[in-house]
């Protein structure tokens, strides 16, 4: 007798990075693809990339800045919606660069049109809506939620 298998669920996963300067203020992008502003990362590569490192890479490609460190910050997860499958969020804490390296900043033309460092009080006033939520949080210690807020 033949075993029917069920296909596995698919859901999207992305990794973000909180980057800070010395100053602590966070570096923010304007993507050219979607309104508001937002946190370097992306979507996780199907071919076994991790979410570490699917945030080193996204934030390589969009910033031309390497990230050697992070500590997961939050992990939150999206519910689907019309139009939307449900996804997981990572996000990680780099840490601090320096301004020599942020100074070295290349933003990728085609999916970022401007960075801003920013107090991060100021951050979350430009942020979109599910990404203010998710840095806030995870800035305020929470790790896990749900649509950007504790469960």
């Amino acid at each position: 007798m033949a075993q029917e298998f069920m296909p596995l669920p698919s859901i999207p996963v992305s990794a973000g990075a909180l980057i800070f300067d010395p100053a602590g203020r966070l570096l923010i992008l304007k993507p050219t693809y979607k309104s508001g502003w937002t946190i370097p990362g992306g979507v996780m590569e199907a071919d076994g990339e991790s979410p570490w490192e699917a945030c080193q890479r996204e934030v390589r490609e969009e910033t031309g800045l390497e990230v050697s460190r992070g500590r997961l910050a939050a992990m939150d997860f999206r519910p689907a919606k019309p139009g939307r499958l449900a996804g997981i969020r990572y996000l990680f804490d780099c840490g601090q660069l320096t301004d020599e390296a942020l100074a070295s900043m290349k933003l990728q033309p085609e999916e970022i049109s401007d960075s801003r460092l920013v107090p991060l009080p100021e951050a979350l006033t430009l942020l979109r809506g599910p990404i203010r939520r998710r840095v806030e949080a995870a800035t305020q210690g929470l790790v896990y939620l749900e649509n950007g807020r504790p469960v």
